[in-house]
């Protein structure tokens, strides 16, 4: 039995009781959770129902909750269900029910940890939104991993999930950057305002190796080359770590295709925008912003912000329910403007979009800061992090700490095969959990097509059965809150009672032993902890190693 098997039995209890007592079933909730108790002896789960539903039904509390246990005490599986304190109810499963979780994560494999609890609701995503000015730096790989991750486990909840990159291809930086590679094309010094690095001269020896007359065609041609070049390394880092982007979405478009146009319009048939010295502004202040925003100078030009509203107007209007923004730690003011936008859009801010803003990451070794990249200039690489770590050492080390902190990585302690290691650590238990598939079809022993559930009542398979049961509201709560860190910090939990439950009970027969059910039932257990690891490093977008 599941945890959500056994909510869903107490609700049901719970409407058994309402309706024989002749009260209002609407009051029920669609749906309650169990919890594991902070102290083992008191069960095996914990329901606080009766104290939420006895103030709305009119009835004690302690009355409801020894209605309820008697209810549910007769629901197959549960073998005893006691009332603690002001009306909790401890819960007690029969040994079978409580191993038959083994069976039931096997059997659903990947599946097992997704649920539907955004089913149909489309999302979009947007991640990283580098401009196409410089390689993919330190900061950019922070929201590469948490991004990723987010969409994973959004999808996992069932949301239709669009990742998308915004291209800042519009405005100063892009000329800018013109200049800056040009120069280094003519071997001249960089302008005073524009881009440094090995990375500038490799795009202007890309260039004139492509296009001999380059020199001939001025500082445009070599920024729209130039960007497109830089896009390409851009997309080519992403994918190298795992990162694959829907939509890349430019701001050219915006401008291009008269989306600016068109949302100036509809912000102002919301009666949001007006008219002043001779520019053209939008009232965010009526939705809790600052102060109000520019949208037209008084010289015609187009503000950034213009582009802003435009960008989830358009968002908006290719059907998205929620706008999920991922921005960097410089960008905080974007808050309330963006939730403005969506007020004076005429949306719900606290539905229809979502602004996450990510602290700074620092790169050291051994306490000492890293170097700055040679080839990039003034930053770190998203390429050179990864040839340091590898993939996987760096997207887990990303995503398992929340996003409101900074986060200081070293090099040594993330690559270093230890317990100290969390990524090692829960890799090392995939690793295992594989080894030992692997010896048991070497001595030719199957886990069979079924086992005896009721065998698993040893307390470290109790835990381990506990803790794998813990899983899908570990996804669904870190989707719900934006937090992937939640799936690495369980992991490594999960970790640690595997290696307890390895310890203490003995899978595999030792010489000529003959193999018993027992060892066949915790075979089942075994290959239960390897889907979970695997389903969650999945959502980390780490891989589980069968060797290591």
């Amino acid at each position: 039995m599941t945890p959500a098997e056994l909510a869903a039995a107490v609700l049901d209890a719970a409407r058994r009781v309402v309706t024989a007592r002749g009260l209002d079933p609407t009051l029920l909730p669609e749906t309650t959770t169990v919890a594991r108790p902070r102290q083992p002896e008191h069960g095996d789960y914990a329901s606080n129902l009766a104290l939420q539903l006895a103030k709305k039904l009119g009835v004690k509390p302690v009355d409801l909750a020894r209605e309820l246990a008697d209810e549910l005490a007769r629901t197959d599986g549960v073998k005893s269900v006691e009332v603690a304190g002001p009306g909790f109810l401890n819960v007690r499963l029969d040994a079978a029910a409580a191993g038959a979780l083994a069976r039931i994560v096997v059997q659903q494999g990947r599946a097992y940890g997704r649920s539907e609890t955004l089913a149909g609701e489309k999302v979009n995503l947007e991640f990283v939104s580098a401009n196409p000015t410089g390689p993919i730096h330190l900061g950019h790989t922070r929201w590469a991993a948490v991004g990723d991750s987010l969409g994973r486990l959004l999808s996992a909840a069932g949301a239709i999930v669009t990742r998308e990159h915004y291209t800042n291809d519009a405005g100063a930086q892009i000329e800018r950057f013109g200049r800056s590679v040009l120069a280094a094309a003519r071997k001249e010094p960089a302008p005073e305002d524009g881009y440094a690095g090995e990375y500038i001269t490799d795009i202007a020896n890309k260039i004139l190796e492509a296009h001999p007359d380059a020199l001939d065609k001025g500082e445009e041609f070599f920024a729209e080359v130039g960007h497109k070049a830089m896009l390409a390394e851009m997309r080519a880092s992403l994918e190298r770590f795992g990162v694959h982007f829907d939509v890349w979405f430019s701001e050219r478009d915006l401008h291009n295709g008269g989306a600016v146009e068109h949302a100036l319009e509809e912000l102002r048939k919301q009666g949001h925008v007006f008219d002043h010295e001779g520019a053209v502004w939008l009232r965010t202040t009526d939705f809790g912003d600052d102060k109000d925003r520019v949208l037209i100078r008084s010289n015609g030009e187009k503000t950034y912000f213009a582009a802003d509203c435009a960008y989830y107007i358009n968002k908006r209007e290719r059907g998205f329910d929620r706008c999920v923004y991922l921005l960097g730690a410089d960008h905080h003011g974007y808050i309330a403007r963006l939730r403005a936008v969506a007020a004076c859009a005429g949306d719900d801010p606290a539905r229809n979009i979502e602004v996450l803003i990510g602290q700074l990451v620092n790169l050291v070794r051994a306490g000492e800061p890293v170097r700055l990249s040679k080839r990039a200039g003034n930053i770190i690489t998203l390429d050179e992090i990864v040839d340091a770590v590898g993939v996987d050492a760096a997207r887990y080390s990303l995503a398992r700490s929340s996003t409101d902190s900074v986060l200081t990585l070293d090099i040594e302690e993330i690559t270093r095969q230890a317990r100290e290691n969390p990524v090692y650590y829960v890799q090392y238990v995939a690793a295992r959990t594989a080894s030992v598939s692997r010896n048991a079809a070497d001595l030719g022993i199957t886990r069979g097509d079924d086992f005896d559930a009721a065998l698993l009542v040893h307390e470290k398979e109790l835990d381990l059965l506990k803790a794998l049961g813990d899983f899908p509201a570990i996804v669904a709560t870190a989707a719900e809150l934006r937090e992937p860190h939640r799936v690495a910090r369980y992991l490594e939990d999960l970790a640690g009672t595997y290696h307890r439950f390895y310890d203490k009970c003995r899978i595999l027969p030792q010489g000529d032993e003959p193999v018993t059910e027992l060892m066949r039932a915790r075979l089942w257990l075994n290959d239960a902890a390897r889907t979970v690891i695997a389903n969650g490093l999945d959502l980390l977008g780490v891989t589980a190693p069968e060797r290591m």
